[in-house]
């Protein structure tokens, strides 16, 4: 039995994944390049946790984890592991982040290569390698904004001239990045966020001197929340430009939807009239056919019937046609108080409306006051209702008052 647990337990141990990763020294000097380390030989090499490590390597959200000895980072392209006078950066080589990782890997030695000066403003080791981080987080953050949104904004630009299918497609899709986009810039703005609120992992971030002895009060972080805040800035201010581009999308299909629905509109009102014009030609043929059925009708012989019954025709599909047109009219103008001619006639015209109670809205005189049918009929429902609550509430008396007996 202790053989086959040992055994288990050491094929366990080669089956364990490994993390590979690139190691630079408190000079900036590259001492590891692609080294591979299991698991928990990192977890007891560094002091962590297995659950950092599960953040670290698994986990797609944006992490910043303040550690008794280490600082962790997960931002974007970039998965870090800062000491006092250690930097570990996991590997991304073969993947589309491999370029941005390659830039800032040339960033960092030279960030790292400084000497920590306050007389000079020079950071200390651990900060110096976070601003290295954040710089290499924001710079991408921008570069694909700039790449997201200049599609987007050339998109609207065409929008606002001509209208088509191809054109809305192609917005479906570039919003749908830019919704993508901007819901990782957030989440990176929200890690600094969460960070800047925690005081005591901002005094815990100074690795160095507390590799020294030295003991920082739990308020006494400003080197930190000033670097910080300054990167904090910058995404905020990105994820506010997604946001307007956003909010420009979406005004801008409201204003599309308007403008098809207006067209559809104007088709619908085209074939009304149509339809209407169509009426009207066959009110006067109607005459005509009667008159095609080749009975007798004693007018025949009379030398007006011919101008008399084409004059009628006439006047009855011209006033058809103007019957219909006249309706459709009032038909089509829309108001808050429902359809009528208020807007063209006056206030003294007549029209039904919903006003405050419901009621049919009568003639409105000189001052601008409405009388409504509907007051006193609300007055009497309002009275029945006050009536009944009543009623109610002595039923519920009596049946306590039989219940305390």
């Amino acid at each position: 039995m202790g053989a086959t647990s040992l055994g288990r337990t050491a094929a366990r141990t080669a089956n364990e994944m490994r993390i590979r990763c690139t190691e630079l020294d408190e000079h900036g000097n590259v001492t590891m390049v692609n080294g591979e380390f299991k698991k928990s030989e990192l977890i007891a090499k560094y002091g962590l946790l297995p659950r950092d490590l599960r953040k670290i390597d698994s986990s797609l959200l944006p992490h910043i984890l303040v550690r008794p000895s280490a600082i962790l980072i997960n931002l974007l392209h970039l998965r870090v592991l800062i000491k006092h006078n250690r930097v570990l950066v996991f590997d991304a080589y073969g993947t589309s982040d491999s370029k941005a990782q390659s830039g800032f890997m040339y960033d960092l030695d030279l960030k790292l290569r400084q000497k920590e000066s306050p007389a000079t403003g020079t950071l200390a080791y651990e900060f110096r390698a976070l601003e290295a981080v954040l710089i290499s987080v924001t710079l991408g953050l921008e570069m694909e904004f700039e790449g997201v949104s200049q599609p987007v904004v050339h998109v609207l630009r065409d929008l606002e001239e001509d209208i088509d299918r191809d054109k809305l497609r192609y917005l479906l899709i570039y919003s749908k990045k830019l919704g993508s986009f901007e819901q990782k810039a957030r989440l990176v703005r929200d890690a600094l966020t969460e960070l800047l609120e925690a005081d005591d992992d901002l005094s815990a971030m100074y690795l160095s001197e507390k590799a020294a002895g030295k003991i920082r009060g739990e308020d006494d972080h400003t080197e930190v929340e000033m670097l910080l805040e300054s990167y904090h800035k910058v995404a905020d201010e990105i994820v506010q430009a997604a946001e307007n581009l956003v909010s420009s999308i979406r005004n801008t299909e409201e204003i599309v939807k308007a403008i098809l629905d207006a067209n559809r509109n104007s088709l619908m009102l085209l074939d009304l009239r149509f339809s209407i014009l169509t009426l009207a030609i066959t009110a006067g043929t109607f005459v005509a056919a009667l008159y095609g059925m080749n009975l007798k009708n004693f007018i025949e012989e009379s030398d007006l019937g011919f101008w008399g019954i084409s004059a009628w025709c006439t006047l009855c599909g011209v006033g058809v046609a103007v019957y219909g047109i006249t309706k459709l009219r009032r038909v089509q103008r829309v108001s808050m108080w429902g359809h009528g001619d208020v807007g063209r006639k006056g206030l003294g015209s007549r029209s039904w409306g919903l006003g405050a109670w419901g009621g049919r809205t009568r003639d409105v005189d000189g001052l601008g006051r409405l009388r409504k049918e509907g007051v006193s009929g609300v007055d009497g429902v309002l009275g029945r209702e006050r009536a009944n609550s009543r009623r109610l509430k002595m039923a519920e008396e009596r049946v306590e008052e039989v219940s305390g007996r």
